[in-house]
This record gives structure tokens, sequence and C-alpha cells, in this order.
């Protein structure tokens, strides 16, 4: 098929990684952990499927709203490196913008939507086609869906083996990654932006 000639395992591996970052299914295990202790055991299966479900047509169905109210991909991918630099100062020191644990079950809402499937991810998600080819992009969204059903499943015994301290730890490493990712995407999306202006 067409679509797998443009496959690329670098480009899958960098989504994978970006995504991995914007989600921080790994910092949020707390949080996991203590929506589990609420309501029980979580659907695990079913939060993830859901997630990964709404990050995939929000990746297709998103650009063509877009192109309905005119906004061209390297303009919302300006746009997603501002979001994704606001998730980094949130991670990197350890304030809350927008997030919420408040909820009536624990599978979908909160966790499919929007822990892991939020505002961040399904920006990241969309703004990742400006430099990615779709195939890539899904394969990440793909492996990140899978990992997050592996956390879910495991996530009281990796906050007993990691402690808070190593989470917090990684909180803070992924959010310095994230602030270089969304700088990067901002500088390459506005250097396209001016080459296009001056080439009209």
């Amino acid at each position: 098929m067409e679509i797998f000639d443009h496959f690329s395992l670098k480009e899958v591996l960098t989504c994978f990684m970006v995504l991995f970052a914007v989600i921080d299914i790994i910092g949020s295990i707390p949080i996991v952990v203590s929506l589990q202790q609420k309501f029980g055991q979580i659907e695990a299966g079913r939060a993830s499927i859901t997630a990964g479900i709404i990050m995939m047509v929000f990746l297709f169905v998103g650009n063509k709203i877009l192109k309905f109210i005119g906004v061209d991909v390297n303009s919302f991918a300006i746009a997603g490196a501002f979001v994704i630099f606001v998730i980094a100062l949130e991670m990197i020191l350890g304030i809350e913008i927008n997030k919420t644990t408040e909820a009536k079950s624990a599978s979908i809402v909160p966790i499919a939507f929007p822990l892991v499937a939020g505002a961040g991810t399904l920006t990241t998600t969309l703004s990742l086609r400006a430099e990615f080819h779709d195939i890539n992009i899904i394969c990440g969204i793909i492996l990140n869906t899978i990992f997050v059903y592996l956390v879910l499943k495991s996530a009281k015994w990796l906050e007993k083996k990691m402690g808070e301290a190593t989470l917090a730890v990684l909180q803070k490493v992924f959010g310095i990654i994230l602030l270089a990712i969304s700088i990067k995407l901002f500088t390459a999306n506005f250097a396209q932006l001016v080459q296009n202006y001056f080439n009209f």
C-alpha cells in the first residue's frame, strides 16, 4: 500500500516520544491510583482503546476542521507549540492549570479523556502532521495506547516500585523534553510561515 511507503521507524519513535511526554501517563500514576481506590478496578482496556480512538479521529477530522475555517497546519502547529510550552511549565514547576480528577466513572472519564487524550494531546497529535507522515503518527498513537494500557493495569505496582520521588523526577525530565519540543515546533513552523509569506 502507498501509505506504507512513508513508514519510518525514526519518525514513529519520535512521534511516540512526543506523545508519550505530553500524555505523561507515568506522572499521572498517583492520579490513576487515587481513582482506582475511589472507584475500584479501572477498566484499563476500555480507557486506553477509547483514548486511542479519540486521538486517531482527531488526527484526521481535526485537519478537515482547520481547512474548513481557513487555518493552515503551520499556524495550528505554532498554537500547539504554545500549548505544549504551558504543559511543560506545569510539569517542571509542579503547578496545575487545567487538570481535573473529578469523575463519575474510572474508565472513559477522566482517564481516557481528559487525562490521556486531553486538549494538549489532541493539539500535539494534529501539530505532528506539520512534520511527520500519518502512518508514523498512527503507529506512535498505537504504541502509546498499548503503553497506557500496561500502566493502567499495573498502576499500584508501579507506584510502590518507583516511589513518589522517582515519579517527581520523571515528571520534571519529561517537562524539560516537552519544553525543547515546543521551542523546536515553534521555530520550524514559524520559519515555514515566514517563507510562505515572502514567496506568496
